[in-house]
């Protein structure tokens, strides 16, 4: 393969990733708009980890995705859960015990970095949803960035003035390659 056929590979290459960029950006700050808080994608939800209670499962700064539970009260030891506590903060932690009354279902819960169990139950009204599996490293720190009035301006104005700025020179290079000997003789008369 040539050199110039590579070179042609690397600048589409260069050019979708960062139009892909751009497209995401605009999806981060318009879905957090959009939703009041997180973004949210194909119906699931993505929480950003503020703590480092639930680490190893998820370090702090990641990203993970939960889904909206339809019934709060068929969930098991084991799953992770994000739920409302009394002051209305949401914390994401691990079930260790369902606790089963005759009109009620609570859940025992715990971080996984935790020492000790959650100090209240967790009733099954107050399950917002429960952890896909899916977690994405260190995003977080970027989307809570995104959001702010100055992270939003840089997220959506920087792809786009680096992908201008990368048509231009793929312009000029063309430019270039078609006529030869008038970039050469000005080259010259410079």
């Amino acid at each position: 393969m040539n050199a110039k056929k590579v070179l042609n590979i690397f600048s589409s290459l260069v050019t979708s990733i960062l139009f892909l960029l751009l497209i995401f950006m605009v999806f981060v700050v318009i879905s957090s708009k959009a939703s009041g808080g997180e973004p949210q994608f194909l119906g699931y939800q993505l929480k950003t980890v503020l703590s480092g209670s639930m680490e190893p499962t998820f370090k702090t700064g990641s990203i993970i995705a939960v889904k909206p539970v339809e019934d709060a009260t068929a969930l098991k030891k084991g799953d992770v859960i994000t739920y409302m506590q009394q002051d209305g903060n949401l914390v994401t932690h691990r079930i260790t015990d369902v606790i089963k009354q005759t009109d009620q279902t609570m859940y025992q819960t715990k971080g996984d970095n935790n020492k000790d169990f959650d100090s209240q139950l967790v009733l099954s009204q107050n399950v917002v949803a429960k952890y896909t599996d899916v977690t994405i490293p260190y995003l977080g720190y970027f989307i809570d960035f995104a959001k702010s009035s100055k992270g939003m301006a840089i997220t959506l104005i920087l792809p786009g003035i680096l992908l201008l700025g990368y048509s231009g020179i793929t312009i000029w290079s063309a430019l270039k390659e078609i006529d030869p000997k008038t970039t050469n003789s000005e080259e010259k008369t410079a």
